[in-house]
């Protein structure tokens, strides 16, 4: 059975438009390439032809696998989440207890992470680790090198 996870308008528009970039341009160039390969001639020994094949395989295992992620996408509804304890979509605040470091995070769906955006994945160790926390509770955070403390500082959106 699929696995139902949810993600933000932002997340669910960026998978549609990728899944349309795959299908409307990506799948007609390499049968471009295929036809093109075909043209050429003896197909036993055309590696023009078995890369296009190849390529074509991936690319239609890529489009089978988006298109059920996003079948089975739902939007957050912002409105039913409770802001006083840290869920999906919320934006923290929060100080590395051991060095008083601070940083703010915004906790999304694992397809939607990116670090350098401050995004981390519910799914991730740190997101699991801050999920349900409210402002004050320190959170453990167990990573592979051991377990850290972060003391939440803020909760927003």
């Amino acid at each position: 059975m699929a696995q139902i996870s949810y993600y933000t308008e932002e997340g669910i528009k960026k998978m549609k438009d990728e899944l349309y970039d795959m299908k409307a341009v990506q799948r007609p160039s390499i049968s471009a390439q295929i036809g093109e390969a075909i043209d050429k001639g003896d197909l036993s020994e055309n590696a023009e032809y078995d890369a296009a094949k190849e390529a074509q395989g991936i690319l239609e295992m890529k489009i089978a696998k988006l298109e059920e992620v996003v079948s089975n996408a739902r939007l957050v509804d912002d409105s039913e989440i409770d802001h006083s304890k840290i869920f999906i979509l919320s934006t923290a605040k929060i100080k590395n207890v051991a060095n008083g470091m601070e940083m703010t995070y915004t906790i999304v769906a694992e397809n939607e992470a990116d670090l350098k955006a401050g995004k981390i994945s519910i799914e991730s160790p740190f997101g699991k680790g801050l999920l349900g926390k409210s402002v004050g509770e320190i959170a453990d955070v167990h990573t592979p090198n051991g377990s850290m403390q972060f003391e939440v500082l803020e909760i927003t959106r």
